[in-house]
């Protein structure tokens, strides 16, 4: 490809985005580049406080606990009070607890502070993702999704890297570095990002002009809604998988005795691959039903981790996760840009926090249950497990692909278009965008969900270490 086709490809995956959401970008990265303490946080505990691997577990467990109970509330507040409060409030708050867990010593002081550090920094994804979803057009959401989430994936490739040598002077160094960078982070959205919120109103159907009065959407309702609450059980499912190359990985790495340098060099793989192929592969993407999409990426993430049974050098872990990463590149903007399909536009909050637990839970679970089963049973017999766990999610992808395509949202039932399941292509997402995004009650299911717009975690998802999601902001 000719350095002019570069160009106008790299121009093509940028343009057409409001200011608003550069902004976000842009805090975004800040936050990421000084996300220092959550990929060291077991090694400051083991290296260089003395506690056993067991407690640096207990603490890993306790900030997924933390994000898992935030993600849930920080929905909500973020429906109620607005996008930029529960942002600003969870940034500064973050900033605060990790600066005070570089200086508490007492086991317990740091446990309890570690799962305030989960709860605080994991409030600011539901936020993100609904603002994202408010301000940018449904057309463009993949591509917006997609690239917050390089943003995440650069911001922590070089963090990662330059933590290595802020720890040389010493670890406290790195907490107070990335309090500094989470301040400058609340100072961008305060300076720059507006409200995002929609104003709660009367809102037109979509049919013949008729107006009706948007209903109130609670967790109750989330919870009821079958299609939206099928999306986070099979993100769980590939969520358990990725996060298996945060702890099983390694410790299989070293059972074949391989290197701590190894597994680096096998994992920099994932964070490279990322950078370098997510903007291209998005334009791919961005305009194709997601229900074939997550099909191939389950699999995919279910085969590479498959792959590592048969793995015995630096060489072919690193094929497989180059197999299981291309699958996370597909699943995060396509999955998290069809949560926001799926969300009523007064409740995203909600939806996208209870979107967000699906990867605090599989942070939290995934470690324990793939060490039982290695520790039972061997690592061939996890990493045999993960293709069946992939298999089964790609299931699960065709059944709700062909179930919204039998059940498409009636018109008039509050979502981004209408008739659009997750089978509608870009031409429902066009439509969409001309009609506007109202939401009502009363669609296909308990509650009215919105089917338009574009088709993608986080994920956000956040940057790898303790307790962490791939995707989100």
């Amino acid at each position: 490809m000719s350095v002019a086709r570069l160009k106008q490809a790299a121009k093509e995956s940028v343009s057409g985005l409001p200011r608003e959401f550069w902004w976000l970008w842009t805090s975004t990265l800040v936050n990421r580049l000084g996300g220092f303490v959550a990929t060291f946080l077991a090694m400051y505990l083991t290296v260089d406080r003395g506690y056993s691997p067991m407690f640096a577990g207990l603490v890993g467990a306790l900030h997924g606990l933390g994000g898992a109970v935030s993600a849930v509330v920080s929905g909500v507040l973020t429906d109620r009070l607005g996008r930029r409060p529960t942002l600003l409030v969870s940034q500064v708050s973050t900033a605060v607890t990790v600066a005070v867990l570089g200086f508490v010593q007492d086991p317990v002081a740091i446990a309890v502070v570690t799962c305030l550090v989960g709860m605080t920094s994991n409030a600011s994804r539901p936020a993100v993702q609904a603002m994202i979803a408010d301000i940018v057009r449904p057309e463009d959401r993949v591509r917006a999704f997609a690239l917050n989430y390089w943003a995440i994936n650069l911001g922590f490739a070089v963090s990662a890297a330059a933590a290595g040598l802020i720890a040389s002077h010493g670890y406290l160094t790195l907490f107070v570095g990335d309090a500094g960078m989470t301040l400058l982070c609340a100072v961008i959205v305060f300076a720059k990002v507006p409200e995002s919120r929609p104003e709660r109103g009367v809102a037109p159907t979509g049919g013949a002009g008729v107006a009706v009065e948007e209903s109130e959407v609670g967790l109750g309702s989330v919870l009821r809604d079958r299609r939206f609450m099928a999306v986070v059980g099979l993100s769980y499912l590939v969520a358990t998988l990725i996060q298996q190359a945060f702890v099983a990985l390694p410790v299989a790495m070293g059972a074949e005795g391989l290197s701590s340098t190894d597994y680096g060099i096998a994992i920099a793989t994932n964070g490279a691959l990322i950078v370098a192929v997510q903007i291209p592969v998005t334009r791919f993407l961005e305009h194709r039903d997601p229900a074939p999409l997550l099909m191939v990426s389950a699999l995919l993430t279910g085969g590479g981790f498959g792959l590592t049974a048969f793995a015995g050098s630096v060489g072919m872990y690193t094929v497989a996760v180059t197999v299981w990463t291309l699958g996370e590149i597909i699943n995060s903007p396509t999955q998290m840009g069809l949560v926001a399909r799926l969300s009523p536009t007064h409740a995203r909050g909600r939806y996208q926090g209870m979107y967000s637990l699906s990867w605090s839970l599989a942070s939290l679970t995934a470690p324990l249950v793939g060490g039982a089963v290695m520790d039972r049973f061997g690592a061939d017999a996890l990493w045999a497990s993960s293709a069946v766990v992939g298999l089964v999610a790609a299931g699960g992808y065709a059944a709700l692909g062909r179930a919204m395509r039998s059940r498409p949202e009636a018109g008039g039932s509050g979502g981004e278009g209408s008739g659009s399941g997750v089978g509608a292509g870009a031409g429902a997402e066009v439509g969409a965008a001309a009609e506007g995004e109202v939401s009502a009650g009363g669609g296909a299911g308990p509650v009215g969900v919105a089917a338009g717009g574009g088709a993608t975690g986080a994920s956000d998802g956040e940057a790898r270490g303790v307790g962490a999601e791939p995707v989100a902001g």
